[in-house]
């Protein structure tokens, strides 16, 4: 039985947004979430992470599990097969993973906000039960494809080709850094339809694997979240009806904006989720571990590590769950997930080598999990668009004041 099945109806629901503009108070629903969630992170999860890295593997089981769960339609309606919870949960539960093992969190996020939410935001209701309903159900897995090997943060210079034919789009290129790579089963994918129009020529469209004239390149070997499976995916006359489009043809970049807009809270969560578990490593590493006659905690320079990091990581969940409010209501929330994603991916990475520091030597080794929560905080800071990229957000924000 999943662990949502007991929960109070969404209809009887005190909702996040009563309670979190001023006291930032988890309702009943969402303590029992993270409760659940964190219990069968660190239980299922946890002990594996360190295997998955270590050999690169994709975790099957983990996501099995979270299907089993409830968990892959956590933020979508139940008509849909989701369990209609809120913004605020969805950022609890990519946390707790993120705690246990960076690349559960990542392919479980890639799958809700970078693949299924654009596809329930802009899908017709046809689209919505084709593609949304087994998503939900965690029967088929999602990935975002937008960045490509010549276009990263310049979406719009995108040079994977749609050209209409009839009923179909043919699709021509490439598409880099793909999350859940040969692992999924749809892929979401942001094409031009003339170079010309840059922006306005862009179109998405649902891809399904298997589709003939779609097959995978290469299948990095990253820094980090290293079972994640990320590739390069390659179109080649491969047909895509037209169908699977959301929206109409110049939709494509309204798609991926409004998509990067809810990774990034997503991301800003896995970043707390890293931090936080690295300093429970790194706070009843400080407890045992004797120097000069005392255990290290008892140190100064040690307390005031701690507690950096701590303040820092409570901020930056703050910010989290502030994006995760203006997102619930319906607000314009861009400059919130962005500021999110920016502090909580920079704080995750000075956190994470604070933590290697306490451990000294040991740190530095695979036999402790710290250094591989430095590896996995790294690419918090690059996905979903880069620091440098979200203070050009936040900045073209604060001067059109939104």
């Amino acid at each position: 039985m999943g662990v949502l099945s007991n929960m109070v109806t969404t209809s009887n629901m005190v909702t996040a947004l009563e309670l979190l503009p001023t006291s930032f108070a988890f309702t009943e629903e969402q303590v029992l979430i993270q409760e659940t969630v964190a219990d069968m992170a660190q239980k299922e999860f946890a002990p594996k992470a360190h295997e998955i890295d270590k050999n690169h593997r994709f975790p099957r089981e983990n996501w099995d599990l979270l299907a089993q769960s409830d968990l892959c339609g956590l933020v979508f309606p139940e008509q849909y097969g989701g369990a209609g919870m809120d913004a605020v949960s969805y950022a609890i539960v990519v946390e707790e993973l993120a705690k246990a093992c960076a690349t559960t969190s990542v392919l479980y996020s890639a799958h809700v906000s970078l693949t299924a939410k654009p596809i329930y935001i802009f899908g017709s209701e046809e689209q919505r039960q084709k593609f949304l309903v087994p998503m939900c159900k965690g029967e088929k897995l999602g990935a975002f494809a937008l960045s490509e090997p010549g276009s990263g943060s310049d979406s719009a210079s995108a040079r994977c080709m749609a050209i209409k034919s009839g009923d179909e789009f043919i699709l021509n290129g490439s598409k880099n850094w793909i999350t859940n790579g040969i692992e999924a089963d749809y892929y979401l994918v942001i094409a031009q339809t003339d170079p010309k129009l840059r922006h306005k020529g862009l179109v998405a469209l649902v891809v399904e694997k298997g589709t003939p004239g779609f097959s995978f390149g290469k299948l990095e070997d990253k820094l980090g979240i290293k079972g994640s499976s990320t590739c390069q995916i390659i179109f080649e006359d491969c047909k895509v009806p037209v169908g699977n489009m959301l929206g109409g043809i110049g939709d494509g970049f309204k798609v991926a904006m409004v998509t990067l807009d809810g990774g990034r809270i997503g991301i800003a969560a896995q970043a707390c989720g890293i931090a936080q578990g690295a300093w429970d490593h790194a706070s009843k590493y400080a407890k045992e571990r004797v120097a000069f006659g005392k255990t290290i905690n008892q140190l100064q320079a040690i307390q005031f590590m701690l507690a950096e990091m701590a303040a820092e990581i409570d901020t930056a969940r703050l910010m989290t769950y502030h994006a995760s409010v203006a997102q619930d209501r319906g607000e314009r929330f861009t400059r919130e997930a962005a500021q999110a994603k920016l502090y909580a991916s920079e704080m995750a990475m000075r956190s994470t080598v604070k933590c290697v520091q306490i451990f000294g030597g040991y740190g530095y080794v695979t036999d402790y999990p710290v250094e591989r929560a430095m590896r996995d905080a790294k690419i918090t800071e690059i996905y979903e668009g880069t620091s440098e990229i979200q203070r050009l957000v936040i900045a073209n924000s604060i001067l059109k004041g939104n």
